[in-house]
Formats: structure tokens, C-alpha cells, sequence
């Protein structure tokens, strides 16, 4: 099946609209919520206090499940929270690393709360398409995918019935059936697991990114305490970020003292 018609069986459990946001210091404002049991997209602000006291990264993905579970609960259940945030100086071209995005969520092989950071652009890509934090929560019925598509500040929640499971096959279709172009390639990365996934407690999330030299979407990994199996559980078989701006997002000036 081409990707015409993988995308045209999608059906849209949910959307939502959102206004563009301009990054200022390192914050786009917002954090999104996504209920797959409810098919419910929302945003939750940014606070004064969360950036003080949490600043991003780990903090925020602790802050945002520590909120939203109310007590004890197994990696399981529909409770439990995939969180991911890159921090604010994520996606910042003059400092390494910051291309990497820190997942939490309660570890199906430790029974407790866990985080893996993890290359990709996904994080950043995140932030540049208008949300600190991506929060997810519920139990999806069949698999699904989610769609952060910063170009058009859309939201949507997809049944994804055709696509591959396993990574490098799905990414590979994500990217190219999301892209207006060749050069929107590498403004996209997706998040999977695959089939391996679903039959283990130690299975990866795999974080795409575009390696325009060689052509192909490249893979890294977040590989400690399966968030991959929490990932396949929820029925998500893959996320996808878009980021396309006709101007840079960040504009950093360095003075000699």
C-alpha cells in the first residue's frame, strides 16, 4: 500500500487548533495533553513556578505526572503517563547535545517512576511547533498516531490501521507521508517502538532523526527501563513532530567582553 492511501484510512478521533507562540527564553508557554482513552488534546500553561522551581527537562516531566497521578499505580494501567520535554535550552545551535529529549514514565521492568533521555530531534521539534512538554495519558483502542504538526499549529489524534509497526520501516514512512517536500524531511521526527516491543518488558523508544546525506531517517534510542512497552501498551505506533519556520527560531548574540 503506498502512503496516499495509508494516510487517506486515517480516521481523526481528535483536533486541535492552536494559535503559533514565539519562544522566549528558552519556553514556548505551553505544554500539550493528550486522554487516549477520552480522545481529548488540550494545553496547559507554562507557570512562573514551574520554570523556577522545575525548569524543564526532568522537572517538568516529573512535575506534569506528578499532577496528573493520584496515587500508587502499575506501569499498566491507563493512570500511568509517557512524558517527554527537552528542556529550555533544547534545539539552542550553539551548545551540544541539545538536541535530546528526557522521557519519564512509571518503568514496566522497576514498578517505579523512570526517565531515559534520548537523542532525535523530537524534543526540539516539539518546542518549535509550539510546546514545552508532550503528556500522554489513557489506553487507545486500536493503534493510533499523534500529530504535532507545528506548520499548520495543528493537533491530531489518527487510527493508523495500514502503517508499519517496527521502527525503521515506520519512520521511513512517517516522515516521507508527513513532509510537503524533500526538504521538510528533516523538519520531522517521529517516536516508535515495535513489534519487540509488545512482547517484552524492556522494549525502546526509537527517536528519528533526518540524515540528509545518507537519505534515510536515523534512529536513537531511550533505552532504559521500557518505555517502549508503555509506549505499545497505550496503542501508539508512532508520534510525530513538524517544525517548518521561514525564519530561525532562535537568535542568539555573543559580545566579546
Amino acid at each position: 500500500m503506498d502512503l496516499a492511501k495509508m494516510k487517506a484510512a486515517h480516521t481523526v478521533l481528535a483536533e486541535l487548533d492552536y494559535e503559533p507562540v514565539q519562544i522566549e527564553h528558552g519556553y514556548a508557554g505551553q505544554t500539550l495533553y493528550v486522554n487516549l482513552s477520552e480522545n481529548r488534546i488540550e494545553t496547559k500553561p507554562v507557570t512562573p513556578y514551574m520554570k523556577d522551581v522545575f525548569t524543564g527537562g526532568k522537572g517538568f516531566d516529573l512535575y506534569l505526572m506528578w499532577n496528573a497521578i493520584d496515587g500508587p499505580i502499575a506501569w499498566d494501567d491507563p493512570k500511568n503517563e509517557i512524558v517527554i520535554c527537552s528542556g529550555p535550552l533544547g534545539g539552542t545551535p550553539a551548545f551540544s547535545g541539545t538536541s535530546k529529549s528526557i522521557v519519564t514514565s512509571i518503568s514496566p521492568t522497576t514498578g517505579s517512576v523512570i526517565d531515559s533521555n534520548v537523542g532525535g530531534h523530537f524534543g526540539p521539534l516539539l518546542k518549535f511547533a509550539g510546546f514545552d512538554a508532550l503528556e500522554i495519558q489513557g489506553k487507545a483502542s486500536e493503534d493510533v498516531l499523534l500529530v504535532v504538526d507545528g506548520k499548520r499549529s495543528k493537533v491530531s489524534l489518527e487510527t493508523a490501521p495500514h502503517e508499519a509497526v517496527n521502527s525503521y520501516d515506520l519512520a521511513e514512512q512517517l516522515h516521507h507521508m508527513y513532509a510537503d517536500s524533500d526538504d521538510e524531511l528533516q523538519h520531522i521526527s517521529s517516536v516508535t517502538a515495535g513489534l519487540a516491543a509488545e512482547h517484552t518488558l524492556i522494549g525502546c523508544l526509537n527517536f528519528s532523526f533526518y540524515d540528509y546525506r545518507r537519505g534515510i531517517p536515523r534512529l536513537k534510542q531511550a533505552g532504559r527501563g521500557g518505555l517502549g512497552t508503555v509506549l505499545r501498551d497505550k496503542k501508539i505506533k508512532g508520534l510525530v513532530a513538524k517544525a517548518v519556520h521561514d525564519r530561525p527560531r532562535w537568535q542568539i548574540s555573543v559580545q566579546n567582553p
